[in-house]
């Protein structure tokens, strides 16, 4: 049996602050946006790289996180990922020109993809001992990251609206010095022998940042030039050989055994797409709010509080019940078809426009979608795990909703930019590119919906929960 710590809670503290602030650093950013769109020169197709540098490392990332926490111990790993979320930050504040933004927010991704699976496993080492404890740790770890997103999406705008945009980044450095003097309060863990697949996560991370790539050339360059062929060739072939790797390597970062877990592959469909419809509409949101209707940065971020708000509510104390009482796969449609719902309102936005008629309503019902749609999903792909596969669930669903993440937004701007996003100034324009973005984005988790009632075998519904699994790096996206 394992030693309980007496200081387990005041660690919990330490780790829900790290779960914390890895939410923010996506939701802080949002509002910044259009302001480092003009201080950096950043066109408005380039602009999601600000968002994509951070989750196509931290997506792509993960498992290797997950495996180093493994062999050189959780509390060395969570250290090092705060010491790299550091750096990143200095980098991503004092950058100068587009491309020096974008190396911080990737190494900042790096980051990421080193805490969040410590901070999970550090969680495991000091509750599990007692399952009642780690159902109140679990809720307290998990209710970190809407209220990260939440006072995020506050502070981005106080940051940029009254002091400057570097301030989105500036304030990751001294909390992230008190969080590295703080893990003295965590359990220390030896190091084991193993083998770190390297060659696999450059794989993955490398295939996934090149089909990006590609896909937000293509407007510019054009689909079928030869330059987009060949990146797009040249990405599936570097994630085949992610795969060719993990079937040959002897200890792979994602064992391709894993998908007989049943329901995983159904579960981790529908979190890929569900990221695909979520992330491009807060990103677009944002867009809409300040470009077309005018919106301060302040005024911006308020405007998101309440969706926000929802779904911190939702996610932290109804969604488990409704599962508990519907069981998962009932909740993962409903929610992808109610996000459909909310986008499609969203796409009917007008040049002159309002907050109270365009905005509120349809963005509470997208909101609504998204806080029934992504726990069930996580749950449904973690509960035929095994536990000594749990924590490979859990780092291949947060995973899947990364790269959907990615390639939704790369994917969706280009169709906005297509169809007017890229005329800054010319608001019919504007509206009509971020309009069938929306558009596009439910027909998205319209899709996803369809094959959650096609693909996923119905479960059981179960006592609710103690806890959500916690989720890690874009959540919710705000």
């Amino acid at each position: 049996m394992s030693t309980v710590n007496p200081r387990r809670w005041w660690a919990l503290a330490v780790l829900a602050t790290a779960q914390f602030m890895v939410i923010m650093d996506t939701s802080i950013i949002g509002v910044a946006l259009p302001e480092m769109q003009k201080d950096l020169g950043f066109s408005q197709g380039e602009l999601q790289w600000v968002f994509n540098a951070y989750v196509i490392v931290f997506g792509g990332l993960l498992l290797l996180g997950g495996r180093l926490s493994d062999l050189f111990g959780a509390r060395r790993i969570f250290a090092a990922g705060w010491a790299t979320m550091i750096v990143g930050s200095v980098l991503a504040a004092a950058a100068q020109t587009a491309w020096v933004e974008i190396v911080g927010r990737a190494v900042q991704g790096v980051g990421g993809a080193l805490i969040a699976p410590s901070a999970m496993t550090l969680l495991m080492m000091l509750f599990g001992h007692n399952p009642k404890e780690l159902g109140k740790a679990m809720a307290l770890y998990g209710a970190a990251a809407p209220a990260g997103g939440t006072v995020g999406v506050f502070l981005g705008g106080v940051f940029t609206q009254w002091v400057s945009w570097p301030w989105v980044f500036i304030i990751y450095i001294p909390i992230g010095v008190l969080t590295l003097a703080a893990t003295k309060l965590l359990p220390a863990v030896q190091a084991r022998r193993g083998a770190v697949d390297v060659l696999g996560a450059v794989a993955v991370t490398g295939g996934l940042a090149l089909a990006v790539f590609a896909v937000v050339r293509a407007p510019e360059v054009g689909w079928g030039a030869t330059a987009t062929v060949l990146e797009l060739v040249a990405a599936a072939a570097l994630l085949a050989l992610f795969f060719v790797i993990q079937r040959t390597v002897r200890e792979p970062l994602m064992p391709l055994g894993v998908w007989r877990i049943p329901r995983l592959g159904s579960a981790n469909l529908a979190m890929t797409l569900l990221g695909a419809a979520w992330i491009p509409m807060w990103y677009f949101l944002n867009l809409y709010l300040q470009q077309v209707l005018h919106y301060g940065a302040f005024a911006s971020g308020a405007a998101l509080l309440p969706m926000t708000v929802l779904l911190m509510i939702f996610m932290t104390a109804i969604t488990a019940r409704l599962m508990a009482r519907f069981g998962a796969k009932p909740l993962i449609a409903g929610g992808l078809l109610a996000l459909a719902a909310g986008l499609v309102w969203l796409s009917a936005v007008e040049p002159t426009g309002t907050f109270l008629v365009d905005v509120l309503p349809a963005s509470l019902v997208a909101a609504l979608g998204m806080a029934l749609a992504y726990i069930p999903a996580m749950m449904a792909a973690m509960s035929g795990a095994p536990q000594e596969q749990a924590g490979l669930a859990s780092g291949i669903v947060n995973t899947t909703y990364n790269v959907g993440s990615a390639l939704g937004l790369a994917a969706l701007t280009a169709l906005a930019t297509t169809q007017g996003a890229g005329e800054l100034g010319n608001l019919p324009a504007l509206t009509d590119g971020f309009g069938a973005a929306f558009l596009g984005a439910a027909g998205i988790a319209a899709v996803g919906a369809l094959v959650t009632l096609l693909a996923m075998k119905s479960d059981k519904p179960a006592a609710a929960p103690a806890a959500a699994p916690a989720p890690q790096g874009e959540t919710a996206g705000v």
